[in-house]
């Protein structure tokens, strides 16, 4: 997920208007008044605007860095749970609430969970955000052989569950890894992770990727895709340090798919949770 600073803006927008409000209710509404005929002194439109807007906008910055951000699926990395078109929200207070902008630790709050659902900023280019599922924790074992995952010697639980049905006839899903079109082979799965029980897809169509294993340092957490076979994730890039997260994703709010040939608006998706 590409990131834009929206944040930044919000922060500054918010900044400036409450200056601008503050600063004329205290020095210059009652010089207006002051100088004023019998008729009612007339408002600066900015300030008029700063008074409308910087109570919209500071609810706005304080819900959004401290409680739940929406965000959208651009790839098809996390298929089947999460499509291109979900709009997502993510539980910014899960694990420990941050500074806007800065994101410096104010308060601590729970540790990732094997199974979880998280937003990060790359470790490689911090302006992005991705969105990936976690397997491993500081301290694990992890090995990916044979599109087989084992944490710490034991192997994940499998049980088939379909053969994913593409949604459209896309020539261009290259981030879907062709999973979404209509005639591919793509085999849907149920894995467990410790109490964590999601679906995860494989590709038999295209030759297995990484395979290894590895050991997650302290402070640090290994995550994976969905998607198995078309997933730019821990395998590639290595691991994502605490710092560096977002929040939980919790629920899809919307889907709206709107490519050439995509879903459009799906009302079934709307309520969806993606981690408890």
């Amino acid at each position: 997920m590409v990131h834009f600073d929206f944040e930044f803006l919000l922060l500054i927008l918010t900044a400036v208007t409450g200056v601008v409000w503050l600063a004329d209710l205290l020095l210059f509404a009652g010089m207006r008044r002051n100088s004023a005929s019998k008729a009612a002194p007339k408002e600066p439109l900015v300030v008029e605007y700063s008074r409308a807007f910087f109570p919209v906008l500071a609810i706005v910055l304080v819900l959004r860095a401290f409680a739940y951000e929406p965000f959208r699926i651009p790839s098809g990395s996390m298929m089947p749970s999460l499509l291109v078109g979900d709009f997502i929200l993510v539980n910014k207070y899960s694990y420990g609430i941050r500074m806007p902008v800065w994101h410096n630790r104010i308060t601590y709050g729970d540790r990732p969970q094997h199974g979880d659902v998280v937003v990060f900023r790359y470790p490689r280019d911090e302006s992005q955000d991705y969105i990936k599922r976690v397997v491993g924790l500081p301290g694990d074992h992890i090995t990916y052989y044979n599109r087989r995952l084992s944490v710490n010697g034991k192997s994940l639980k499998m049980a088939k569950d379909r053969e994913y049905q593409g949604l459209s006839d896309l020539n261009n899903m290259s981030s879907a890894g062709g999973c979404d079109r209509r005639g591919a082979r793509c085999q849907v799965y149920f894995e467990n992770s410790g109490d964590a029980r999601y679906t995860v897809m494989t590709n038999p169509d295209v030759p297995m990727g990484v395979n290894g294993e590895v050991f997650v340092p302290n402070g640090h957490y290994f995550v994976m895709g969905d998607n198995r076979d078309h997933s730019n994730d821990s395998r590639l890039w290595g691991f994502v340090p605490e710092d560096n997260l977002v929040g939980k994703a919790v629920m899809i709010w919307m889907h709206w798919d709107w490519r050439d040939g995509g879903t459009g608006l799906d009302i079934s998706r709307i309520g969806q949770k993606i981690s408890d």
